[in-house]
């Protein structure tokens, strides 16, 4: 009887959840009793009746707009988050804890908090999102007047400037992006940072501070996305006479409307309120909280738990809730009123290294591209709940891109293609993939579709820890062990589509550690048409994006999809697209 209420549950699910296979579904059942439990005292027994006040304004409330808008202040703002890495801004790389960062750490621009906006950027520190000289080489901002760190201390461009010289002390501040070291150093003459006392060191002259509200960045090439970059908590002030190196991130200086006070790990973080925040400094925050209280450390499953109890109002993770919780939410009208079903920007692609045999055929590429099934490998990765399978080398978030094309394997293709490439029977190469069960199962499902037209896969599962850093990130090794095939996830840290596809596509961005451009793609045209598409912009980004298609280097399969929850008591549900989660600089609790 259990086996079949569970089979029954099959034919309940939602659109998006359907797709599911059985074992998927009798999998969840043990953990969806966990959840279940806590889930009662909350939401009632009888057709999603809760015993206490539930705010849900129905699926995509925060996605299409404002979920339960309030501009009531007061209250303690509950987060529940996964291990964090560091509140140091100067050295987090999560995206997760990035949004927690807009509580005590301005940057210059930052990402705006309205509906339908949230990718774009907006002045934060600066009183203009920055002006660029004619050659694309010189960006100038001009601070606000009266913004102070939490002491009460003036914030300059010299703090400015200091935070990001931070980052290229790589010896001590580790683990955060270094985008500014990339595109501000001289090669020739690297700076090593604010803590080095060598009598030769060079100074950082690529940021210039002529005076306390003016900041003057002078680039080794032209960059459009550089803005983005100045959004990025790395580029956040930092007072130098608070530094404490790699201690920073025990007691960070406050820039905005909060201040951590305590960092326990069994109790988690409190942020109070920074009496030397002024709202009229600040066009993005509405700091309506009290009190903001970070659980961390927590599982998936547990963070779940806590949001369906009502114990918690935000989880800041960006992975959504776990599958029990999925499972159990067709059965309930009152938890699907509180979801917000995103994409996350994640895409899976299949690539196929250049410099590998047979693979250094183009021909024997367009032979696997044709053969790829995307509808089974969605399958293989948990259905339509999970990923949105995914036919171009471009996030659906981001704007005018190329079109999706849901097409269907072509197995009469593959097979012709295999002909010209003089491979008519079909070769034998090896799969690389992180030893983790989703990428694993997706791997099996591309294996087994390539069989169908003679190329015979080994799926060889390797480290995860050290997948993207030296297994497939170094191309020596992968030639070494003839990976001919690699399954990756590629996430941009900045919304544009520069930021998702130079590093993939572009020649010049192979290195032989964290090697993103997994497919060895270095194509002088492709290479020429990057250039251009930095002074093009949308337009020239999709016509990269459609030449790297036709090279058949990369196949991108699906695109990872999540389902937020609120919290029972959340106001302002704002989804902040670039942090695949729930404004935490806007949100309420009244």
């Amino acid at each position: 009887m259990a086996q079949q209420n569970l089979e029954g549950l099959a034919d309940r699910l939602p659109t998006w959840a359907r797709g599911w296979s059985r074992r998927r579904i009798f999998g969840s059942a043990a953990a969806v009793l966990l959840v279940v439990v806590l889930a009662v005292s909350c939401l009632g027994g009888a057709g999603g009746r809760a015993d206490v006040p539930v705010l849900a304004e129905g699926p995509d409330a925060g996605v299409e707009g404002v979920r339960s808008p309030s501009e009531a202040s007061g209250g303690t703002l509950r987060v529940v988050a996964p291990t964090i890495d560091s509140l140091d801004p100067q050295r987090s790389y999560l995206p997760g804890v990035w949004n927690l960062m807009r509580l005590y750490a301005r940057t210059l621009v930052t990402y705006a908090s309205e509906q339908g906006s949230t990718g774009e950027l907006v002045p934060d520190l600066a009183t203009d999102l920055g002006t660029v000289s004619e050659d694309g080489l010189t960006w100038t901002f001009t601070l606000r007047e009266g913004v102070r760190f939490e002491t009460g201390q003036p914030i300059t461009s010299r703090d400015v400037k200091y935070g990001i010289e931070r980052s290229f002390a790589s010896d001590v501040i580790v683990g955060g992006p270094t985008y500014v070291v990339d595109l501000l150093d001289d090669p020739a003459n690297p700076y090593p940072g604010p803590y080095s006392t060598e009598e030769d060191d060079p100074d950082l002259t690529a940021v210039e501070t002529p005076d306390d509200r003016t900041i003057v960045f002078r680039l080794r090439s032209p960059q459009p996305d550089f803005p983005y970059v100045m959004a990025l908590p790395s580029s956040s002030p930092v007072p130098a006479d608070a530094d404490t190196r790699g201690e920073y991130g025990r007691d960070p200086v406050s820039s905005g409307p909060y201040a951590v006070t305590s960092v326990d790990p069994e109790t988690g973080i409190r942020l109070d309120r920074n009496p030397q925040w002024d709202p009229a400094t600040d066009g993005v925050r509405t700091a309506l909280p009290d009190t903001v209280v970070v659980r961390t450390g927590l599982s998936g499953l547990e963070r779940d738990q806590a949001l369906l109890a009502g114990s918690a109002d935000i989880d800041v993770s960006g992975t959504g809730v776990q599958t029990a919780t999925t499972a159990r939410m067709p059965e309930n009208d009152a938890l699907l009123a509180r979801v917000d079903d995103v994409t996350t920007g994640a895409v899976r692609v299949l690539a196929l290294p250049t410099d590998v045999a047979p693979m250094d055929n183009p021909s024997c590429r367009s032979a696997v591209a044709a053969a790829v099934d995307r509808s089974a490998v969605q399958a293989a990765l948990g259905g339509a709940a999970n990923v949105v399978r995914s036919s171009q080398l471009w996030p659906r978030d981001l704007a005018g891109g190329p079109k999706h094309r849901d097409a269907d394997p072509d197995p009469d293709l593959a097979r012709a293609a295999l002909e010209e490439c003089g491979q008519p029977e079909g070769f034998s190469t090896v799969l690389a993939v992180a030893d983790v069960p989703s990428s694993l199962a997706a791997a099996e499902a591309v294996a087994a579709q390539l069989g169908e037209v003679g190329i015979d896969v080994e799926v060889r599962p390797l480290d995860p820890v050290t997948f993207y850093a030296t297994e497939v990130g170094n191309p020596d090794n992968v030639r070494q062990n003839g990976y001919g095939l690699v399954l990756a996830t590629r996430t941009a840290d900045l919304p544009t589509p520069g930021s998702f596809l130079v590093p993939m596509v572009d020649g010049r961005s192979v290195r032989t550690v964290g090697n993103p451009n997994y497919a060895r793609l270095a194509d002088p045209a492709i290479d020429a048409l990057v250039d251009q598409a930095r002074g093009q912009g949308v337009e020239g980004w999709r016509a990269v994006a459609e030449a790297v298609l036709e090279t058949s280097a990369y196949v991108p399969l699906a695109e990872t999809r999540i389902q937020l929850l609120a919290g029972q008591r959340l106001r302002n549900g704002l989804v902040m697209r670039p942090y695949a989660g729930y404004d935490v600089a806007t949100a309420g609790v009244r």
